[in-house]
């Protein structure tokens, strides 16, 4: 493909991505293939000669589009969102034709200095204390990572690295391996998989501590699991905190967190992968105070111009009314749901997820999950904390409206609505069975 057939074809895929955004709602959110589908589509090997790209093309519906998970559909409810913007998709086309790996400085000048002035963008528009930012001339500064999981694994590392240090001055005699074997780090019952998977892969005991009644690890419980690892040897050195917890969006009490961890000279990382953006809105900033860590990767795309593109093309306030608007969606739903007793709200809704069940047993809540994603029209993920099973409505999304929500609602009443009646159904049916044997046991009597 030279430039003049690239300038034809990156104007057909262009147009494809612009059509599929258009028309996303006629697709079902969820795929209906089974586990192997692609394997009687794709051959067994490459293909010597170059093929056409019009045969590429066409492959694209016949072979990628039925396995999609539509992500970006108004009717997928599931998980968290996931960044998509027009602006972002042209940054990604830009970094992908740069190509540099910025590993060092002189690999790439601009993918090393426009990373350092998007931080600071981000870190004050998040009102972050100065200290986390670079152009404060301290040691503070940020870095963009793949993920919000490596974000943690690295961290972890950091602590970890740190901790071992200061030990070995203190203790010249005891080996790295015995360091190790006396480490312990902590997080809330609450928090991402990807925590404890991060602890695994740094060899590390970590301890999953209990949350209060509104799912947020708080001061005391962390302390109280400090003063016990502390009399029985161990060695305390890295907390977790998660603003936005996976199965119900709480938010642990990181202002208590960080005195605690000050005062007892531990790490404290938070995850904020889901509700991070948000405290770009003045009225959720709150949510952050207690906030004070940074972790470099080596090798790196120039993740930075994604930044650059969106944070100009949209703006503060542009990326402010789409949190707003989301968070709002969120509350229509909630609203929904209180309107019909046969539906509780489980969790606080402070963010764009709301979780609810029907009033009733975890056995029909997820079959209730199960009717719903059987029937297509919407998809959503289930939860459970502790013995209680929900389900998620997560506003994913970027064109969401308020129709989609009422549609979705719309569904979920339908769904609802025939799943009782037949379990009323089931229960009488049962009920008279039981009232003609009694009736039987007594005219034999």
């Amino acid at each position: 493909m030279d430039s003049t057939e690239f300038r034809k074809r990156g104007r057909e895929m262009v147009d494809f991505i612009a059509d599929h955004f258009d028309n996303i709602r006629d697709r079902r959110p969820f795929p209906t293939v089974q586990p192997g589908y692609l394997q009687e589509l794709v051959p067994e090997e490459a293909p010597q000669e170059p093929e056409k790209w019009e045969d590429v093309f066409a492959d694209i519906e016949r072979v990628i589009m039925p396995g999609v998970t539509n992500w970006h559909s108004p009717q997928f409810h599931a998980y968290f969102p996931t960044g998509m913007s027009y602006a972002a998709i042209c940054a990604d086309m830009l970094s992908d034709a740069i190509g540099c790996i910025g590993f060092t400085w002189a690999a790439s000048p601009v993918c090393t200095e426009l990373e350092v002035k998007m931080m600071d963008w981000l870190g004050k528009a998040l009102k972050l204390p100065k200290e986390f930012l670079h152009c404060t001339g301290g040691q503070g500064g940020g870095v963009i990572q793949s993920t919000a999981s490596e974000a943690t694994l690295i961290a972890l590392l950091g602590a970890k690295s740190n901790v071992i240090h200061k030990q070995k001055q203190l203790h010249p005699s005891w080996s790295e391996y015995k360091i190790m074997s006396k480490l312990v780090a902590y997080t809330s019952e609450q928090s991402h998989s990807s925590v404890e998977r991060a602890a695994l892969l740094g060899s590390i005991q970590i301890r999953h501590l209990r949350a209060d009644d509104n799912y947020s690890l708080r001061e005391d419980v962390l302390e109280k699991a400090i003063i016990e690892d502390k009399a029985a040897g161990r060695i305390p050195f890295f907390v977790v905190a998660t603003l936005g917890t996976t199965s119900s969006c709480a938010f642990d009490n990181i202002k208590e967190l960080g005195p605690v961890c000050v005062r007892e000279g531990l790490w404290m990382h938070i995850d904020a992968a889901y509700a991070g953006s948000s405290f770009l809105c003045p009225e959720y900033r709150h949510l952050l105070d207690g906030v004070e860590h940074w972790q470099i990767p080596l090798g790196r795309r120039f993740r930075s111009l994604k930044l650059w593109f969106v944070m100009r093309l949209h703006g503060i306030k542009g990326l402010q009314e789409h949190i707003r608007n989301q968070i709002a969606l969120a509350q229509e739903f909630k609203a929904f749901l209180l309107q019909d007793k046969r539906f509780e709200v489980v969790a606080p809704v402070t963010m764009g997820l709301v979780c609810f069940r029907v009033q009733g047993s975890n056995e029909l809540n997820k079959c209730l999950l199960e009717r719903l994603n059987e029937d297509g029209r919407i998809h959503l993920v289930p939860s459970q904390i502790h013995s209680m099973y929900f389900l998620r409505m997560a506003v994913c999304a970027a064109n969401t409206e308020s129709s989609d929500i009422a549609f979705a609602w719309n569904v979920i009443q339908e769904v609802a609505t025939q799943l009782l009646a037949e379990t009323d159904n089931e229960v009488n049916h049962e009920r008279a069975h039981n009232d003609r044997q009694i009736f039987e046991m007594s005219a034999e009597g």
